[in-house]
Protein backbone atom coordinates (compact mmCIF):
# COMPACT_ATOMS: atom_id res chain seq x y z
CA UNK A 1 0.00 0.00 0.00
CA UNK A 2 1.58 3.01 -0.67
CA UNK A 3 -0.41 5.65 0.73
CA UNK A 4 -2.74 5.28 3.62
CA UNK A 5 -5.98 5.53 2.73
CA UNK A 6 -7.22 5.99 6.24
CA UNK A 7 -6.07 7.58 9.48
CA UNK A 8 -4.93 5.69 12.91
CA UNK A 9 -7.90 6.82 15.19
CA UNK A 10 -10.91 6.38 11.80
CA UNK A 11 -9.12 2.63 11.49
CA UNK A 12 -9.84 2.39 15.12
CA UNK A 13 -12.81 3.48 15.06
CA UNK A 14 -14.24 1.32 12.44
CA UNK A 15 -12.69 -1.62 13.86
CA UNK A 16 -14.43 -0.91 17.27
CA UNK A 17 -17.94 -0.90 14.88
CA UNK A 18 -17.11 -4.21 14.13
CA UNK A 19 -16.03 -3.66 10.66
CA UNK A 20 -13.60 -6.95 9.23
CA UNK A 21 -10.35 -6.00 7.28
CA UNK A 22 -11.73 -7.56 4.25
CA UNK A 23 -14.95 -5.48 4.67
CA UNK A 24 -12.45 -2.48 4.76
CA UNK A 25 -10.63 -3.53 2.13
CA UNK A 26 -13.74 -3.88 0.31
CA UNK A 27 -14.73 -0.20 1.12
CA UNK A 28 -11.10 1.41 0.27
CA UNK A 29 -10.68 -1.21 -2.90
CA UNK A 30 -7.16 -2.68 -2.08
CA UNK A 31 -6.65 -5.98 0.22
CA UNK A 32 -7.07 -7.84 3.20
CA UNK A 33 -3.19 -8.40 3.59
CA UNK A 34 -2.93 -4.58 2.87
CA UNK A 35 -5.17 -3.77 5.64
CA UNK A 36 -3.59 -6.11 8.27
CA UNK A 37 -0.11 -4.46 7.40
CA UNK A 38 -1.75 -1.34 8.18
CA UNK A 39 -2.79 -1.86 11.34
CA UNK A 40 0.17 -3.18 12.22
CA UNK A 41 1.67 0.03 11.62
CA UNK A 42 -0.51 2.17 12.86
CA UNK A 43 -0.52 -0.03 16.09
CA UNK A 44 -4.31 -0.68 15.30
CA UNK A 45 -4.56 -4.34 17.14
CA UNK A 46 -7.19 -6.44 18.97
CA UNK A 47 -6.54 -7.16 22.65
CA UNK A 48 -8.39 -9.92 24.35
CA UNK A 49 -10.45 -9.92 27.50
CA UNK A 50 -11.33 -12.55 29.84
CA UNK A 51 -14.74 -14.40 30.80
CA UNK A 52 -14.37 -15.04 34.39
CA UNK A 53 -15.77 -18.54 34.26
CA UNK A 54 -15.95 -18.30 38.72
CA UNK A 55 -17.26 -15.27 38.81
CA UNK A 56 -14.21 -13.29 40.57
CA UNK A 57 -15.23 -15.75 43.81
CA UNK A 58 -11.87 -17.65 43.59
CA UNK A 59 -8.84 -17.29 40.76
CA UNK A 60 -10.15 -18.91 37.49
CA UNK A 61 -7.67 -21.48 36.28
CA UNK A 62 -9.74 -22.37 32.91
CA UNK A 63 -10.36 -18.63 31.60
CA UNK A 64 -11.68 -17.98 28.13
CA UNK A 65 -11.28 -14.89 26.20
CA UNK A 66 -12.70 -12.88 23.42
CA UNK A 67 -11.44 -10.24 21.24
CA UNK A 68 -11.87 -6.30 21.07
CA UNK A 69 -10.40 -2.92 20.20
CA UNK A 70 -9.59 -1.73 23.61
CA UNK A 71 -6.70 -0.91 25.78
CA UNK A 72 -5.51 -3.63 28.38
CA UNK A 73 -5.01 -6.88 27.11
CA UNK A 74 -6.27 -9.77 29.82
CA UNK A 75 -4.87 -12.91 27.94
CA UNK A 76 -1.67 -13.81 29.66
CA UNK A 77 0.59 -16.19 27.65
CA UNK A 78 2.26 -18.83 29.20
CA UNK A 79 5.74 -20.28 28.84
CA UNK A 80 5.05 -23.65 27.40
CA UNK A 81 5.16 -25.26 24.14
CA UNK A 82 1.60 -24.41 22.52
CA UNK A 83 -0.80 -26.33 19.84
CA UNK A 84 -4.06 -24.19 18.83
CA UNK A 85 -7.06 -26.35 17.25
CA UNK A 86 -9.53 -24.72 15.19
CA UNK A 87 -13.32 -25.92 16.06
CA UNK A 88 -16.04 -26.49 13.14
CA UNK A 89 -17.50 -23.05 13.92
CA UNK A 90 -21.19 -22.64 13.92
CA UNK A 91 -23.46 -25.50 14.16
CA UNK A 92 -25.97 -26.07 11.04
CA UNK A 93 -27.17 -28.92 8.64
CA UNK A 94 -24.22 -30.06 7.07
CA UNK A 95 -21.62 -29.35 9.69
CA UNK A 96 -22.26 -32.11 12.13
CA UNK A 97 -21.34 -32.11 16.11
CA UNK A 98 -18.89 -34.99 14.91
CA UNK A 99 -16.09 -32.95 13.92
CA UNK A 100 -16.47 -31.36 17.45
CA UNK A 101 -15.81 -34.89 19.21
CA UNK A 102 -12.59 -34.52 16.79
CA UNK A 103 -11.31 -31.19 18.41
CA UNK A 104 -12.27 -32.43 21.46
CA UNK A 105 -10.25 -35.60 21.21
CA UNK A 106 -7.13 -33.48 19.57
CA UNK A 107 -7.43 -31.11 22.80
CA UNK A 108 -6.95 -34.36 24.84
CA UNK A 109 -4.25 -35.71 22.74
CA UNK A 110 -2.07 -32.28 23.29
CA UNK A 111 -2.44 -32.13 26.50
CA UNK A 112 -1.43 -35.82 27.05
CA UNK A 113 1.91 -35.24 25.05
CA UNK A 114 2.99 -32.23 26.87
CA UNK A 115 1.36 -29.53 24.74
CA UNK A 116 -0.87 -26.33 26.01
CA UNK A 117 -3.97 -27.34 23.99
CA UNK A 118 -5.62 -23.93 22.73
CA UNK A 119 -8.92 -24.47 21.24
CA UNK A 120 -10.48 -21.92 18.99
CA UNK A 121 -14.22 -22.24 18.23
CA UNK A 122 -17.34 -19.90 18.16
CA UNK A 123 -20.31 -22.16 18.37
CA UNK A 124 -21.33 -21.72 22.55
CA UNK A 125 -23.40 -25.42 22.04
CA UNK A 126 -19.88 -27.72 21.91
CA UNK A 127 -17.91 -29.83 24.51
CA UNK A 128 -14.78 -27.74 22.68
CA UNK A 129 -16.15 -24.26 23.93
CA UNK A 130 -16.77 -26.13 27.71
CA UNK A 131 -14.47 -23.80 29.53
CA UNK A 132 -13.12 -26.50 31.18
CA UNK A 133 -11.86 -29.14 27.80
CA UNK A 134 -8.83 -26.92 26.51
CA UNK A 135 -6.59 -25.51 28.50
CA UNK A 136 -7.39 -22.17 26.79
CA UNK A 137 -10.55 -20.74 24.70
CA UNK A 138 -10.52 -18.14 22.58
CA UNK A 139 -14.37 -17.65 21.77
CA UNK A 140 -13.46 -16.37 18.21
CA UNK A 141 -15.26 -16.55 14.45
CA UNK A 142 -12.72 -18.60 12.20
CA UNK A 143 -12.20 -16.42 9.78
CA UNK A 144 -8.18 -15.74 8.90
CA UNK A 145 -8.42 -12.40 10.49
CA UNK A 146 -9.51 -13.49 13.51
CA UNK A 147 -7.44 -16.78 13.72
CA UNK A 148 -4.26 -14.78 13.08
CA UNK A 149 -4.73 -12.42 15.82
CA UNK A 150 -4.91 -15.60 18.43
CA UNK A 151 -2.13 -17.27 16.42
CA UNK A 152 0.08 -13.93 16.97
CA UNK A 153 -0.91 -13.50 20.65
CA UNK A 154 0.34 -16.76 21.62
CA UNK A 155 2.64 -17.80 18.95
CA UNK A 156 2.23 -21.96 19.01
CA UNK A 157 4.26 -24.29 17.58
CA UNK A 158 1.81 -25.49 15.54
CA UNK A 159 -1.73 -25.44 14.62
CA UNK A 160 -4.55 -28.09 13.37
CA UNK A 161 -7.30 -27.41 10.78
CA UNK A 162 -8.10 -30.70 9.92
CA UNK A 163 -10.44 -31.92 12.84
CA UNK A 164 -13.12 -29.20 12.38
CA UNK A 165 -14.21 -29.83 9.16
CA UNK A 166 -14.33 -27.78 5.62
CA UNK A 167 -14.99 -24.40 7.48
CA UNK A 168 -10.85 -24.26 9.09
CA UNK A 169 -9.62 -26.53 6.08
CA UNK A 170 -10.45 -23.44 4.37
CA UNK A 171 -7.98 -21.52 5.91
CA UNK A 172 -4.87 -23.48 5.43
CA UNK A 173 -3.67 -22.44 2.27
CA UNK A 174 -3.97 -18.67 3.50
CA UNK A 175 -2.49 -19.23 7.10
CA UNK A 176 0.58 -21.78 5.47
CA UNK A 177 1.11 -18.53 3.27
CA UNK A 178 1.07 -16.17 5.94
CA UNK A 179 4.11 -18.29 7.39
CA UNK A 180 1.74 -20.30 10.25
CA UNK A 181 3.41 -24.01 10.39
CA UNK A 182 0.48 -26.29 9.82
CA UNK A 183 0.30 -29.87 11.90
CA UNK A 184 -1.14 -32.67 9.78
CA UNK A 185 -1.24 -32.61 6.16
CA UNK A 186 0.00 -30.01 4.34
CA UNK A 187 -2.14 -27.30 2.15
CA UNK A 188 -0.84 -29.07 -1.07
CA UNK A 189 -2.39 -32.10 0.02
CA UNK A 190 -5.31 -30.52 0.73
CA UNK A 191 -5.64 -28.80 -2.52
CA UNK A 192 -4.63 -31.49 -4.81
CA UNK A 193 -7.42 -32.98 -3.09
CA UNK A 194 -10.04 -30.83 -3.23
CA UNK A 195 -9.44 -29.65 -6.39
CA UNK A 196 -11.04 -31.39 -9.69
CA UNK A 197 -8.63 -31.18 -12.32
CA UNK A 198 -5.67 -31.88 -10.03
CA UNK A 199 -7.00 -34.77 -8.59
CA UNK A 200 -8.38 -36.08 -11.50
CA UNK A 201 -4.60 -36.19 -12.85
CA UNK A 202 -3.39 -37.43 -9.46
CA UNK A 203 -5.82 -40.55 -10.26
CA UNK A 204 -5.29 -40.92 -13.91
CA UNK A 205 -1.01 -41.65 -12.66
CA UNK A 206 -2.40 -43.77 -9.79
CA UNK A 207 -4.74 -45.84 -12.35
CA UNK A 208 -7.39 -45.97 -10.09
CA UNK A 209 -11.13 -45.40 -11.62
CA UNK A 210 -12.99 -42.85 -11.24
CA UNK A 211 -16.78 -41.20 -12.90
CA UNK A 212 -15.91 -38.73 -15.52
CA UNK A 213 -16.35 -35.33 -14.02
CA UNK A 214 -15.87 -31.70 -15.87
CA UNK A 215 -16.45 -28.17 -14.33
CA UNK A 216 -18.30 -25.22 -15.90
CA UNK A 217 -18.33 -21.78 -15.55
CA UNK A 218 -21.46 -21.05 -17.44
CA UNK A 219 -24.61 -22.15 -18.77
CA UNK A 220 -23.35 -23.50 -22.13
CA UNK A 221 -20.15 -24.67 -20.57
CA UNK A 222 -22.09 -27.17 -18.78
CA UNK A 223 -24.16 -28.81 -21.09
CA UNK A 224 -21.33 -29.46 -23.37
CA UNK A 225 -19.72 -31.24 -20.28
CA UNK A 226 -23.12 -33.12 -19.45
CA UNK A 227 -23.18 -34.05 -23.33
CA UNK A 228 -19.32 -35.24 -23.42
CA UNK A 229 -19.79 -37.61 -20.25
CA UNK A 230 -23.72 -38.35 -20.46
CA UNK A 231 -26.57 -38.22 -18.30
CA UNK A 232 -27.72 -38.74 -15.76
CA UNK A 233 -25.18 -35.66 -14.15
CA UNK A 234 -24.64 -35.18 -10.32
CA UNK A 235 -23.95 -31.31 -10.01
CA UNK A 236 -22.87 -28.86 -7.40
CA UNK A 237 -20.89 -25.66 -6.52
CA UNK A 238 -17.65 -26.11 -5.36
CA UNK A 239 -16.23 -26.09 -1.98
CA UNK A 240 -19.82 -26.57 -0.35
CA UNK A 241 -21.22 -27.80 2.80
CA UNK A 242 -22.93 -31.18 3.28
CA UNK A 243 -23.97 -31.32 0.03
CA UNK A 244 -25.62 -27.61 0.21
CA UNK A 245 -26.92 -26.95 -3.33
CA UNK A 246 -26.52 -30.72 -5.16
CA UNK A 247 -28.45 -32.38 -7.39
CA UNK A 248 -29.11 -35.13 -9.58
CA UNK A 249 -29.96 -34.01 -13.33
CA UNK A 250 -31.24 -36.09 -15.74
CA UNK A 251 -31.39 -34.09 -19.05
CA UNK A 252 -30.75 -31.07 -20.23
CA UNK A 253 -33.43 -29.04 -19.39
CA UNK A 254 -33.43 -29.82 -15.50
CA UNK A 255 -29.37 -28.63 -15.60
CA UNK A 256 -30.09 -25.67 -18.18
CA UNK A 257 -32.45 -24.93 -14.67
CA UNK A 258 -29.94 -25.39 -12.43
CA UNK A 259 -27.30 -23.64 -13.72
CA UNK A 260 -29.80 -20.91 -14.16
CA UNK A 261 -31.44 -20.65 -10.80
CA UNK A 262 -29.35 -22.43 -8.10
CA UNK A 263 -25.69 -22.19 -8.54
CA UNK A 264 -23.69 -18.60 -7.34
CA UNK A 265 -20.85 -19.33 -9.93
CA UNK A 266 -18.02 -17.13 -10.55
CA UNK A 267 -14.37 -17.28 -12.08
CA UNK A 268 -13.03 -18.91 -8.63
CA UNK A 269 -16.29 -20.91 -7.80
CA UNK A 270 -17.27 -23.40 -10.92
CA UNK A 271 -19.89 -25.78 -10.87
CA UNK A 272 -18.62 -29.40 -10.61
CA UNK A 273 -20.16 -31.70 -13.18
CA UNK A 274 -19.89 -35.64 -12.03
CA UNK A 275 -20.84 -38.59 -13.76
CA UNK A 276 -23.81 -40.35 -11.44
CA UNK A 277 -23.59 -44.17 -11.14
CA UNK A 278 -26.63 -45.27 -10.84
CA UNK A 279 -27.68 -48.37 -8.89
CA UNK A 280 -24.12 -48.12 -7.25
CA UNK A 281 -22.97 -49.10 -4.31
CA UNK A 282 -21.88 -46.63 -2.01
CA UNK A 283 -18.71 -46.77 0.71
CA UNK A 284 -16.70 -44.82 2.87
CA UNK A 285 -12.90 -45.48 4.42
CA UNK A 286 -11.74 -43.91 7.86
CA UNK A 287 -8.25 -44.39 7.76
CA UNK A 288 -5.34 -42.45 9.74
CA UNK A 289 -1.51 -41.90 8.15
CA UNK A 290 1.82 -40.73 9.62
CA UNK A 291 3.29 -39.91 6.21
CA UNK A 292 4.85 -43.75 5.88
CA UNK A 293 2.31 -46.07 7.19
CA UNK A 294 -1.58 -45.98 6.88
CA UNK A 295 -3.67 -47.91 8.85
CA UNK A 296 -7.54 -48.61 7.93
CA UNK A 297 -9.96 -47.76 11.20
CA UNK A 298 -12.84 -49.28 8.65
CA UNK A 299 -14.81 -49.97 6.05
CA UNK A 300 -18.69 -48.57 5.98
CA UNK A 301 -20.83 -49.80 3.38
CA UNK A 302 -24.18 -47.40 2.88
CA UNK A 303 -27.43 -49.06 2.84
CA UNK A 304 -28.99 -46.74 0.63
CA UNK A 305 -27.81 -46.77 -2.65
CA UNK A 306 -25.75 -43.78 -4.28
CA UNK A 307 -27.23 -40.68 -4.55
CA UNK A 308 -27.62 -40.38 -1.15
CA UNK A 309 -25.94 -38.01 0.40
CA UNK A 310 -23.19 -40.06 3.32
CA UNK A 311 -24.45 -38.17 6.34
CA UNK A 312 -28.06 -39.41 5.18
CA UNK A 313 -26.99 -43.13 4.68
CA UNK A 314 -27.40 -45.69 7.27
CA UNK A 315 -23.73 -47.14 7.36
CA UNK A 316 -22.58 -50.64 7.86
CA UNK A 317 -19.52 -52.19 9.39
CA UNK A 318 -18.04 -54.38 8.17
CA UNK A 319 -19.74 -53.97 4.62
CA UNK A 320 -21.98 -56.86 4.22
CA UNK A 321 -22.44 -57.07 -0.14
CA UNK A 322 -19.02 -56.97 -1.69
CA UNK A 323 -16.54 -59.64 -2.97
CA UNK A 324 -13.23 -59.86 -1.68
CA UNK A 325 -11.68 -58.95 -4.69
CA UNK A 326 -13.29 -55.38 -4.30
CA UNK A 327 -12.67 -55.36 -0.72
CA UNK A 328 -8.66 -55.32 -1.29
CA UNK A 329 -9.42 -53.02 -4.37
CA UNK A 330 -10.52 -50.58 -1.40
CA UNK A 331 -7.94 -51.07 0.80
CA UNK A 332 -5.31 -50.64 -2.04
CA UNK A 333 -6.67 -47.45 -3.18
CA UNK A 334 -6.80 -46.16 0.59
CA UNK A 335 -3.48 -46.55 0.64
CA UNK A 336 -2.04 -45.60 -2.27
CA UNK A 337 -3.92 -42.48 -2.21
CA UNK A 338 -2.57 -41.50 1.52
CA UNK A 339 0.88 -41.62 0.03
CA UNK A 340 0.49 -39.74 -2.97
CA UNK A 341 -1.12 -36.89 -0.69
CA UNK A 342 1.03 -37.10 2.11
CA UNK A 343 -1.72 -37.55 4.04
CA UNK A 344 -0.48 -37.04 8.04
CA UNK A 345 -3.32 -37.36 9.89
CA UNK A 346 -6.38 -38.78 9.26
CA UNK A 347 -8.36 -39.00 5.91
CA UNK A 348 -11.65 -40.14 4.21
CA UNK A 349 -12.40 -41.65 1.05
CA UNK A 350 -15.52 -42.40 -0.34
CA UNK A 351 -15.84 -45.03 -3.14
CA UNK A 352 -18.47 -46.37 -5.17
CA UNK A 353 -18.81 -49.57 -6.94
CA UNK A 354 -21.00 -50.71 -10.13
CA UNK A 355 -21.07 -53.99 -11.89
CA UNK A 356 -17.67 -55.19 -9.68
CA UNK A 357 -15.92 -52.12 -10.54
CA UNK A 358 -14.46 -49.68 -7.62
CA UNK A 359 -14.29 -46.30 -8.57
CA UNK A 360 -13.39 -43.14 -5.97
CA UNK A 361 -15.45 -40.40 -5.67
CA UNK A 362 -13.69 -38.24 -3.29
CA UNK A 363 -10.78 -37.73 -1.04
CA UNK A 364 -11.14 -35.78 2.30
CA UNK A 365 -7.74 -35.79 4.51
CA UNK A 366 -9.43 -34.69 7.14
CA UNK A 367 -11.40 -35.58 9.99
CA UNK A 368 -14.92 -37.03 8.36
CA UNK A 369 -18.52 -36.90 10.75
CA UNK A 370 -17.93 -40.62 10.71
CA UNK A 371 -14.88 -40.75 13.13
CA UNK A 372 -16.81 -40.64 16.02
CA UNK A 373 -18.87 -43.92 14.67
CA UNK A 374 -15.91 -45.63 13.07
CA UNK A 375 -13.63 -45.13 16.74
CA UNK A 376 -16.86 -46.37 18.90
CA UNK A 377 -17.50 -49.65 16.62
CA UNK A 378 -13.64 -50.72 16.55
CA UNK A 379 -12.28 -49.73 19.74
CA UNK A 380 -10.01 -47.21 18.47
CA UNK A 381 -10.05 -43.63 18.82
CA UNK A 382 -8.48 -42.31 15.84
CA UNK A 383 -8.96 -39.12 16.16
CA UNK A 384 -6.46 -39.08 19.31
CA UNK A 385 -4.36 -40.98 17.47
CA UNK A 386 -4.30 -38.93 14.34
CA UNK A 387 -3.54 -35.63 16.65
CA UNK A 388 -0.53 -37.53 18.52
CA UNK A 389 0.44 -38.54 14.62
CA UNK A 390 0.29 -34.36 13.90
CA UNK A 391 2.69 -34.05 17.13
CA UNK A 392 5.38 -36.30 15.60
CA UNK A 393 4.71 -39.57 16.35
CA UNK A 394 4.55 -42.75 14.41
CA UNK A 395 2.10 -45.37 14.27
CA UNK A 396 4.64 -48.21 14.89
CA UNK A 397 5.31 -45.81 17.98
CA UNK A 398 1.92 -46.37 19.41
CA UNK A 399 1.39 -50.09 17.98
CA UNK A 400 -1.81 -48.83 16.08
CA UNK A 401 -2.39 -51.83 13.96
CA UNK A 402 -5.04 -52.44 10.93
CA UNK A 403 -8.49 -54.30 12.47
CA UNK A 404 -8.53 -55.87 8.99
CA UNK A 405 -12.42 -56.82 9.18
CA UNK A 406 -11.77 -59.25 11.84
CA UNK A 407 -15.26 -58.49 13.67
CA UNK A 408 -17.79 -60.66 15.28
CA UNK A 409 -20.12 -58.08 15.53
CA UNK A 410 -22.35 -55.55 13.14
CA UNK A 411 -22.06 -52.01 13.90
CA UNK A 412 -24.66 -49.33 11.52
CA UNK A 413 -24.86 -45.74 11.55
CA UNK A 414 -28.35 -44.25 11.32
CA UNK A 415 -29.03 -40.69 10.51
CA UNK A 416 -31.84 -38.52 12.66
CA UNK A 417 -34.07 -36.51 10.73
CA UNK A 418 -35.51 -33.14 11.72
CA UNK A 419 -38.38 -33.21 9.32
CA UNK A 420 -41.16 -33.39 12.36
CA UNK A 421 -39.72 -29.92 13.03
CA UNK A 422 -39.78 -28.24 10.02
CA UNK A 423 -43.03 -28.12 8.39
CA UNK A 424 -43.51 -28.94 4.39
CA UNK A 425 -40.13 -29.95 3.42
CA UNK A 426 -38.72 -32.26 1.19
CA UNK A 427 -38.52 -35.94 3.32
CA UNK A 428 -36.95 -38.03 0.42
CA UNK A 429 -33.20 -38.13 0.24
CA UNK A 430 -31.16 -37.06 -1.91
CA UNK A 431 -27.54 -35.48 -2.88
CA UNK A 432 -28.08 -32.29 -0.60
CA UNK A 433 -27.44 -33.24 3.44
CA UNK A 434 -30.74 -33.02 5.67
CA UNK A 435 -29.74 -34.73 9.07
CA UNK A 436 -29.00 -33.30 12.22
CA UNK A 437 -27.47 -35.86 13.84
CA UNK A 438 -26.97 -39.73 13.94
CA UNK A 439 -27.28 -42.95 16.44
CA UNK A 440 -25.64 -46.30 16.14
CA UNK A 441 -26.93 -49.87 16.57
CA UNK A 442 -24.72 -52.63 17.22
CA UNK A 443 -25.18 -56.09 18.06
CA UNK A 444 -24.02 -59.84 16.70
CA UNK A 445 -26.14 -60.04 13.50
CA UNK A 446 -27.23 -57.79 10.80
CA UNK A 447 -31.14 -57.80 11.79
CA UNK A 448 -30.59 -56.86 15.44
CA UNK A 449 -28.35 -53.86 15.06
CA UNK A 450 -30.59 -52.16 12.31
CA UNK A 451 -33.55 -52.45 14.74
CA UNK A 452 -31.74 -50.94 17.59
CA UNK A 453 -30.52 -47.88 15.00
CA UNK A 454 -33.82 -47.49 14.03
CA UNK A 455 -35.31 -47.22 17.44
CA UNK A 456 -32.67 -45.31 18.49
CA UNK A 457 -33.15 -42.80 15.37
CA UNK A 458 -37.14 -42.58 16.77
CA UNK A 459 -38.43 -44.86 13.82
CA UNK A 460 -39.32 -48.32 15.98
CA UNK A 461 -40.17 -50.64 13.59
CA UNK A 462 -43.60 -52.60 13.90
CA UNK A 463 -43.49 -56.75 14.49
CA UNK A 464 -47.16 -57.03 12.58
CA UNK A 465 -49.52 -54.96 10.81
CA UNK A 466 -49.73 -53.87 7.00
CA UNK A 467 -47.16 -52.18 4.92
CA UNK A 468 -48.03 -50.20 1.99
CA UNK A 469 -46.04 -50.27 -1.09
CA UNK A 470 -45.66 -47.23 -3.66
CA UNK A 471 -42.60 -48.60 -6.62
CA UNK A 472 -41.35 -46.35 -9.08
CA UNK A 473 -41.24 -48.03 -12.30
CA UNK A 474 -37.37 -48.47 -12.10
CA UNK A 475 -37.75 -50.69 -8.96
CA UNK A 476 -40.97 -52.56 -10.29
CA UNK A 477 -37.94 -56.17 -10.23
CA UNK A 478 -37.04 -58.96 -8.43
CA UNK A 479 -35.58 -57.16 -5.78
CA UNK A 480 -39.12 -55.63 -4.55
CA UNK A 481 -40.82 -59.01 -5.30
CA UNK A 482 -38.84 -60.78 -2.72
CA UNK A 483 -39.24 -57.80 -0.01
CA UNK A 484 -43.14 -58.27 -0.58
CA UNK A 485 -42.78 -62.01 -0.52
CA UNK A 486 -40.76 -61.29 2.82
CA UNK A 487 -43.25 -59.08 4.43
CA UNK A 488 -45.73 -61.83 3.90
CA UNK A 489 -44.16 -64.45 5.02
CA UNK A 490 -43.68 -62.60 8.41
CA UNK A 491 -47.67 -62.04 8.37
CA UNK A 492 -47.98 -58.72 7.12
CA UNK A 493 -51.17 -57.52 5.03
CA UNK A 494 -49.92 -56.01 1.74
CA UNK A 495 -51.10 -52.41 0.06
CA UNK A 496 -50.34 -51.31 -2.69
CA UNK A 497 -51.52 -47.95 -5.29
CA UNK A 498 -52.55 -49.06 -8.48
CA UNK A 499 -49.08 -49.25 -10.85
CA UNK A 500 -47.28 -51.50 -7.89
CA UNK A 501 -50.66 -53.71 -7.39
CA UNK A 502 -50.60 -54.51 -11.05
CA UNK A 503 -46.75 -55.26 -10.73
CA UNK A 504 -47.75 -57.64 -7.75
CA UNK A 505 -50.48 -59.04 -9.41
CA UNK A 506 -48.23 -60.25 -12.25
CA UNK A 507 -45.91 -61.90 -9.94
CA UNK A 508 -47.95 -63.37 -7.49
CA UNK A 509 -47.98 -61.31 -4.51
CA UNK A 510 -51.46 -61.35 -2.95
CA UNK A 511 -52.43 -57.82 -2.51
CA UNK A 512 -55.14 -54.57 -2.14
CA UNK A 513 -55.08 -51.96 -3.82
CA UNK A 514 -55.60 -48.40 -2.13
CA UNK A 515 -56.09 -44.96 -3.88
CA UNK A 516 -53.57 -42.42 -3.79
CA UNK A 517 -54.34 -39.28 -2.31
CA UNK A 518 -55.36 -37.47 -5.83
CA UNK A 519 -57.55 -40.78 -6.89
CA UNK A 520 -60.57 -40.54 -3.98
CA UNK A 521 -61.15 -41.69 -1.04
CA UNK A 522 -60.80 -43.69 1.27
CA UNK A 523 -56.69 -43.29 0.32
CA UNK A 524 -53.62 -43.52 1.54
CA UNK A 525 -53.14 -40.45 3.96
CA UNK A 526 -56.87 -41.83 5.34
CA UNK A 527 -55.70 -44.85 6.46
CA UNK A 528 -52.31 -43.90 7.78
CA UNK A 529 -54.26 -41.38 9.91
CA UNK A 530 -56.83 -44.16 11.09
CA UNK A 531 -54.12 -46.07 12.18
CA UNK A 532 -54.44 -49.11 8.82
CA UNK A 533 -50.63 -49.03 7.68
CA UNK A 534 -47.42 -49.48 10.10
CA UNK A 535 -44.88 -49.45 7.50
CA UNK A 536 -44.65 -47.66 4.35
CA UNK A 537 -42.24 -48.50 1.36
CA UNK A 538 -42.73 -45.34 -1.12
CA UNK A 539 -39.50 -44.94 -3.50
CA UNK A 540 -40.02 -41.73 -5.47
CA UNK A 541 -38.92 -41.17 -9.15
CA UNK A 542 -37.28 -38.17 -11.02
CA UNK A 543 -35.87 -34.97 -9.66
CA UNK A 544 -39.50 -33.53 -7.69
CA UNK A 545 -41.20 -34.96 -5.02
CA UNK A 546 -45.09 -35.49 -6.83
CA UNK A 547 -48.14 -33.65 -4.48
CA UNK A 548 -49.05 -37.90 -3.52
CA UNK A 549 -45.56 -38.49 -2.59
CA UNK A 550 -45.37 -34.91 0.06
CA UNK A 551 -48.82 -36.01 1.05
CA UNK A 552 -47.94 -40.13 2.22
CA UNK A 553 -44.45 -38.38 3.86
CA UNK A 554 -46.09 -36.18 6.03
CA UNK A 555 -48.73 -38.35 7.02
CA UNK A 556 -46.20 -40.80 7.82
CA UNK A 557 -44.33 -38.27 10.20
CA UNK A 558 -47.26 -36.93 11.69
CA UNK A 559 -48.42 -40.39 12.90
CA UNK A 560 -45.36 -41.68 13.66
CA UNK A 561 -45.20 -44.43 10.90
CA UNK A 562 -41.65 -45.68 9.71
CA UNK A 563 -41.04 -45.40 6.03
CA UNK A 564 -38.51 -46.48 3.62
CA UNK A 565 -38.04 -44.28 0.81
CA UNK A 566 -35.24 -47.08 -1.03
CA UNK A 567 -35.03 -50.86 -1.84
CA UNK A 568 -32.16 -51.32 0.40
CA UNK A 569 -33.91 -49.83 3.14
CA UNK A 570 -37.03 -51.78 2.90
CA UNK A 571 -34.61 -55.17 3.01
CA UNK A 572 -32.78 -54.06 5.89
CA UNK A 573 -36.22 -53.22 7.75
CA UNK A 574 -37.54 -56.76 6.48
CA UNK A 575 -34.35 -58.85 8.12
CA UNK A 576 -34.58 -56.27 10.99
CA UNK A 577 -38.47 -57.21 11.84
CA UNK A 578 -37.72 -60.80 11.45
CA UNK A 579 -34.69 -60.43 14.35
CA UNK A 580 -37.78 -58.42 16.36
CA UNK A 581 -39.94 -61.07 15.88
CA UNK A 582 -37.54 -63.43 17.28
CA UNK A 583 -37.14 -61.85 20.18
CA UNK A 584 -33.24 -61.52 19.54
CA UNK A 585 -32.73 -58.70 21.03
CA UNK A 586 -30.20 -58.00 23.64
CA UNK A 587 -28.10 -55.16 25.85
CA UNK A 588 -24.48 -55.77 26.06
CA UNK A 589 -21.71 -53.10 26.74
CA UNK A 590 -19.89 -51.65 23.74
CA UNK A 591 -16.37 -52.73 25.71
CA UNK A 592 -18.07 -56.47 25.37
CA UNK A 593 -18.19 -56.39 21.52
CA UNK A 594 -15.33 -54.41 21.65
CA UNK A 595 -12.89 -57.65 22.99
CA UNK A 596 -14.20 -59.67 19.81
CA UNK A 597 -12.21 -57.79 17.34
Amino acid sequence: MKKRPIDAETLLKAKQLGYSDKQLAEILGTTDAAIRDLRKTLNVLPVFKTVDTCAAEFEAETPYHFSTYAEENESRRSGRKKVIILGSGPNRIGQGIEFDYCCVHGVMAAREEGYEAIMVNCNPETVSTDYDTADKLYFEPLTFEDVMNVIEAEEPEGVIVSFGGQTPLRLAKSLEEAGVRLLGTSSEGIDIAEDRKRFGELLRHLKIPHPQFGTAYSVAEAVDVASYIGYPVLVRPSYVLGGRAMEICYNEESLRNYMQTAADISPDKPVLIDRFLEDAFEFDVDAVADGEDVVIGAIMEHIEEAGIHSGDSAAVIPPYMITEKCLNELREYTVMLAKSLNVVGLMNIQFAMKDDVVYVIEVNPRASRTVPFVSKSIGLPLAKIAAKIMLGKKLKDMDVTPVNGNFRHIAIKEAVFPFNRFTRVKVFLGPEMRSTGEVMGIDTNFGAAYAKSQAAAGNPLPTSGTVLFSVNDNDKNDATVDIARSFIELGFRILATEGTAKFFDRNGIANEKIYKVSEGRPNIVDSIKNGKIQFIINTPLGEEARYDEFAIGWAAIEHKVSFATTLSAASAAVKAIKSLQAGSLGVRPIQGFHKSV
